[in-house]
């Protein structure tokens, strides 16, 4: 079976969105933070009381309009299955997620992931949605491989693409349905990871992923 085709930050706009749904793909990855009681859809970070929301290359004002969880739920009722990274070292934003898909009616299967496990469990209670596990840095797949080996319920795992080799990821793959990595920016990677039997690429550039279609 091909390996999913998952947009990376796709979700953060409404054009990325409809981009992403043009070109097919089987995910669409966005980035979820939990800001003064609200559930805000972006990639940049804000920076505590100074008027910008920031990245390593990029600044924009704080005032602009952000996107909200609801609006792009609501935009994508036709069929999208997103993977929701959720930031923050704080289950606050698992909880409003919660709140935010029973209160919607958002029964389809949603992915949830992030490297703060905590917030991941307590969206895995929820039937329809499918946790996944994300990790970083050689000490988070070390913890990873021992979780998953525990036998928790846990669809998929989130690795950096730098951490993985083909033992690594059979391991992972027998108890867990998804092994994805990030980020798989040009063919090369590409064939790579699949190499690797890796059978979820993450990534920002469609020419990766409409290769990864065609297969």
């Amino acid at each position: 079976m091909r390996a999913l085709a998952i947009a990376h930050r796709a979700g953060n706009s409404l054009a990325g969105l409809h981009e992403a749904n043009q070109l097919g793909v089987d995910v669409i990855e966005c980035d979820v933070h939990h800001h003064r009681g609200r559930l805000e859809v972006r990639h940049l970070k804000t920076a505590g009381p100074l008027p910008f929301l920031w990245d390593r290359w990029e600044l924009s004002s704080a005032s602009a309009p952000r996107l909200g969880l609801s609006e792009l739920l609501e935009a994508g009722k036709h069929g999208t299955m997103f993977m929701l990274d959720l930031k923050g070292r704080r289950t606050a934003a698992a909880q409003s997620v919660a709140r935010l898909l029973h209160e919607e009616g958002h029964h389809a299967p949603v992915l949830c992931c992030g490297r703060y496990w905590r917030s991941i469990d307590v969206l895995a209670r929820i039937p329809y949605v499918l946790p996944v596990l994300s990790a970083r840095t050689r000490g988070e797949l070390a913890r990873l491989q021992v979780r998953v080996a525990q036998g928790d319920p846990v669809h998929g795992v989130s690795v950096h693409r730098q951490l993985l080799d083909r033992d690594t990821v059979a391991r992972l793959s027998r108890h867990v349905e998804v092994v994805m990595t990030w980020p798989v920016n040009d063919i090369a990677t590409l064939d790579r990871m699949l190499g690797l039997d890796v059978n979820g690429i993450i990534s920002d550039e469609p020419a990766v992923l409409a290769e990864l279609l065609t297969r």
